[in-house]
Parts: C-alpha cells; sequence; structure tokens
C-alpha cells in the first residue's frame, strides 16, 4: 500500500520548473537466494554508477498523468501513487531517460521508479525516505533495493529492507553480455523454489558477506559473489562462467559477479588497480569465442555522491532529462504523443 495522503496539499509550483530525480541502477547482485525463514527471497545489491533519470512537469488543470516513453506504465502509475499521497488533484508530463539498459539485469525498471519518486515529490519540494519509497513501489513489481545510499540484502519481492551492510571501495567489473533480455518479473514468476539445505547455505554466505563488507574485505566479498553464481548455475545455465572463472583466475580478479536474472557476468577488479587497463584487454580478448559484448564498469563506492551522476560522468545514449521543446500546458490534444527520450524496451 502506498502512504496515506499527506496532510496540507502540495502547492502547483507557479514557474512549472519540472521536479528532477535520479537513482543509480545495478550490476546484478553481490548475493541472491533465498533464507530459511518465510518469503525468505532476498537480493544483495551491486550499486553502479550508472542512472536512471526522471523529469516531473506538472499540468495544473489536467488530471492525467503522462509517460515518455509511452510504454512506461509502471512508473506512470508510481507517479499517479506518490501525486496522490501529496494530495494533489492534477497530472502531468513523466520524462524518463538514463543509460541503464533493459532486460540486463542492472535494475533499469527499478531505478527508473525509484527516480519517478524522487522527480514528482521534487517538483512540490517534498522528499522520501527509502521506507517510503519501498512502500510506493510495493505492488507495482518485485523491486531492487536502489532506494538506500549503500549495499543492502533486500527482499525483493515483499520489496523490504532485510539489513544494511554499508560501502565498499568502488570495484571495476569487466563484463560479458550474453545477449537478449530476460523480463524479471516473469523470471521471478517461474523460478524454481530452492531447497532447505541451500538455503542454509545462502544464510552463512549473507552473514559471511556483512561481515566482509563491514571490514572491507574485497577478497572475501569476491569469493562471496562467486559462490551465489555458482549456486544459481543450477538453476539457470550460465554457459560463459567457466571461461569467465579461468579469464578471472589469469588475471588475478577477485571473483564473478552475475545478474541473477539478467544477462550479464563479470569479473570483478580493483577499480584502483594500477594494472586495470591490461586486466580488462586480456579478459575482453578471451571472451571473443563468446560472441556478445564486452564492457567495463564501476560500482559505486565510499566517498561517491550516489545521489546523482558523477560531475564529469556521461548517463549513456540517453544523456540527461531535458525540458520538453513545448511546454507541459501547452500540449494541443491529450492523445498527443510528447517525443520520447531514447531509450530500450521496458521489461
Amino acid at each position: 500500500m502506498p502512504p496515506s495522503p499527506i496532510s496540507s496539499p502540495a502547492a502547483v509550483p507557479a514557474d512549472l520548473e519540472p521536479g528532477l530525480g535520479h537513482a543509480f541502477g545495478t550490476f546484478g547482485e553481490l548475493l541472491q537466494g533465498a533464507l530459511p525463514e518465510p518469503d525468505g527471497d532476498f537480493l544483495v545489491t551491486f550499486p553502479l554508477a550508472r542512472w536512471a533519470t526522471a523529469a516531473f512537469h506538472p499540468w495544473p488543470g489536467r488530471p492525467d498523468v503522462r509517460v515518455a516513453p509511452a510504454h512506461k506504465a509502471k512508473s506512470r502509475r508510481t507517479a499517479e501513487a506518490v501525486l496522490s499521497a501529496l494530495g494533489v488533484t492534477h497530472g502531468g508530463l513523466l520524462e524518463l531517460g538514463g543509460d541503464l539498459p533493459e532486460g540486463k539485469g542492472m535494475a533499469s525498471s527499478s531505478a527508473d521508479l525509484v527516480a519517478t519518486v524522487r522527480a514528482v515529490g521534487a517538483a512540490f519540494g517534498r522528499s522520501f525516505s527509502p521506507a517510503e519509497t519501498e512502500a510506493f513501489l510495493r505492488g507495482v513489481e518485485p523491486a531492487d533495493g536502489v532506494m538506500y545510499d549503500e549495499i543492502v540484502c533486500f527482499h525483493h519481492r515483499g520489496v523490504r529492507l532485510g539489513r544494511r551492510l554499508g560501502t565498499l571501495p568502488p570495484f571495476a567489473v569487466v563484463a560479458h553480455d550474453e545477449g537478449g533480455q530476460v523480463d524479471t518479473v516473469a523470471h521471478n514468476r517461474t523460478a524454481g523454489p530452492i531447497g532447505a539445505a541451500d538455503r542454509h547455505e545462502y544464510a552463512r554466505l549473507l552473514d559471511r558477506l556483512t561481515a566482509a563488507v563491514t571490514e572491507g574485505d574485497l577478497p572475501a566479498v569476491g569469493e562471496v559473489a562467486t559462490r551465489s553464481a555458482e549456486l544459481n548455475g543450477r538453476r539457470r545455465e550460465r554457459p560463459g562462467f567457466d571461461r569467465l572463472r579461468v579469464l578471472c583466475d589469469e588475471v588475478g580478479g577477485l571473483g564473478l559477479v552475475l545478474a541473477h536474472s539478467g544477462t550479464l557476468l563479470g569479473v570483478l577488479l580493483e577499480a584502483g588497480d594500477p594494472e586495470l587497463d591490461a586486466k580488462s584487454a586480456h579478459i575482453r580478448a578471451g571472451c571473443a569465442g563468446l560472441g556478445g559484448e564486452v564492457s567495463v564498469h564501476r560500482s559505486l563506492g565510499a566517498g561517491d555522491d550516489w545521489t546523482r551522476p558523477h560531475r564529469g560522468q556521461p548517463t549513456g545514449p540517453a544523456g540527461p532529462v531535458p525540458r520538453p521543446a513545448v511546454s507541459p500546458p501547452a500540449v494541443p490534444h491529450p492523445a498527443a504523443e510528447p517525443s520520447a527520450l531514447p531509450h530500450e524496451l521496458e521489461i
């Protein structure tokens, strides 16, 4: 259930400046599985320096919310829930962009929703806590914990926080994309059950990962992430796993990290490794026989700004969210679609 309506409805901004919101994505998960307790499905986020962006332009006198790209129905519903909680009776135009490809396991859909909550709130001078943001997303779809500015254990099916783990120095991830897209919602519906023995192992791995993050033990983090990838392989074959593991060993990598419900598998390296370029090139060359694309990413770490793209950091093909060429109140007809920002198909 979304939060109850907030007393004292928000005022309509006189200048119609858009509210802006950002949310980071993830590179899959450091760990994902299920604990022995009921409703124990969980993941541990691996926040990435790639972003979803949103701009909300209020439309006084018009009740509807429209979204660009037009297929982002879940973001539209989320915007409507936020407006209702704020006591706002009119609609607006929601524009979404950023550099998170969809269907790859980078939390693109969750980041869109969190950025939407933040953008609508910002348009009316309001902000929401992570717990309030969870409430807006709960019931929309299973979600990643990208509303928290740290690594967290998150119960993605119930959309609730499990535990906070903290932050780490940044990693580099040299990633192989096996291609295609995975519908995360469908994957979560059809994933097979996890047995009791594996649930107890996941509990031990979560405790070990919690301690590793607290201690800044990057090799231990890599070992847990690798074991999580191995366990996931029992439920869904990943053709490049053995090859990536060999390449990881050859460059002295910290381990493997997986998008458990996506298409990405990566080698973990320290972002500050003086041999990072050479190691990345070795992994890239070694993936040539697998087909698909190879890319390099950076995780968010201690000391980074987790609230918006870093100064000077590109935001990908979509770029930052601009103001529309025609201000929202001047749109001539409700059926006319606003120009959409470049964005891949939403899952």
